[in-house]
């Protein structure tokens, strides 16, 4: 799966919270929940992250949730 995709699910998977309304708003509070979510998976300490390739793929995805 492509970071950008990644970024994309994981964005859908927090709309449910805002699926009456998708609101300038409620569509940067999706994107906070998902840039918590690979926050979370990059401070772990290597809990996750096995190697750079695996850092550098959470990071591309937190990039892409941010220009979305």
């Amino acid at each position: 799966m492509t970071p950008k995709e990644k970024a994309e699910e994981l964005f859908a998977k927090y709309a449910f919270l805002t699926i009456s309304d998708m609101s300038d708003e409620n569509f940067n509070q999706t994107k906070q929940c998902a840039l918590i979510a690979v926050n979370e998976i990059l401070n772990e300490e290597n809990h996750f992250i096995q190697t750079d390739a695996h850092f550098l793929y959470w990071e591309q995805v937190k990039q892409e949730i941010e220009k979305l």
